[in-house]
């Protein structure tokens, strides 16, 4: 039996369905089997990402029940998506949605959701129907203040959080610090993005990011942390990894809590 991992935010800009682009690449570089799904109803782009433009059938459909759960997914290659539709207005209950896509658990290792970037039913949706919560910020002060809602909402709604995937960084010294991060969610940060260009650049080219540039250093970061999220170890490959192993940074310290406290 598979897990629902939601991937949520309540800012545009910061980049959530990119990760979950990405977060779904790396997971699949694993071997596992897994689904990615556009729980952004109102505003959907993951099929965008993903070369799916226009699809016949979508998630709306499976929510109002005019198809299949199986009908409305979509061969990427290496994973599967379930988009939603972007210019045909299918009216639905967001809050089917757990209901409706429960089943997929016995086919899939993991399901990430992709949620909308506000607080409505859509949010609320992606929250019950996920086992866990994954959230997606950047590190400058009003994408914080959103992000605490987020956490409180999911806390309300008894979802487990796993942790923060911090996106965009620049490590300059205008941005909020990890430390400050850390201390102001009181959610562990599990994976730290730095910015590139080359995200967009996979965009245009319809291709996740781990898959357009593999070698760099946020494509490692999404491979560690979808290691850790099956519990797998990282291969260390490389001799700056061994000292990096030596002297970890933050977040390799908090990927090893959460492996041992889900999974030892």
């Amino acid at each position: 039996m598979g897990k629902t991992v939601g991937i949520i935010s309540l800012k545009g800009g910061v980049g959530k369905t990119s990760v979950v682009s990405s977060l779904g690449a790396a997971l699949s570089l694993r071997g596992k089997k897994v689904l990615l799904i556009d729980g952004n109803l109102s505003s959907p782009t993951l099929g965008l990402h993903l070369n799916v433009v226009d699809p016949e059938k979508t998630l709306h459909h499976v929510l109002n029940r005019s198809v299949t759960t199986q009908e409305a997914i979509y061969d990427c290659g290496e994973f599967h998506i379930m988009p939603s539709s972007i210019f045909e207005n299918v009216n639905v209950s967001p809050l089917m949605l757990r209901n409706r896509i429960r089943g997929l658990k016995r086919s899939y290792d993991v399901i990430l959701i992709d949620s909308s970037p506000s607080l409505n039913e859509e949010t609320l949706a992606v929250m019950l129907a996920s086992d866990e919560i994954l959230v997606v910020t950047t590190p400058d002060r009003p994408t914080l203040s959103a992000t605490i809602k987020a956490i409180k909402l999911a806390k309300q709604r008894g979802t487990p959080i796993s942790g923060l995937i911090l996106n965009k960084v620049n490590n300059k010294n205008f941005e909020v610090s990890f430390e400050d991060v850390e201390e102001t969610l009181d959610v562990p940060v599990l994976a730290v993005i730095p910015y590139d260009v080359a995200v967009l650049e996979s965009l245009s080219n319809m291709m996740p990011y781990p898959f357009f540039k593999p070698k760099s250093k946020g494509s490692e970061e999404f491979r560690r942390l979808a290691a850790v999220m099956v519990g797998e170890k990282y291969k260390q490959a490389r001799l700056k990894d061994f000292f990096r192993k030596l002297t970890p940074n933050r977040q390799e310290i908090n990927r090893e809590i959460f492996y041992k406290s889900s999974f030892e």
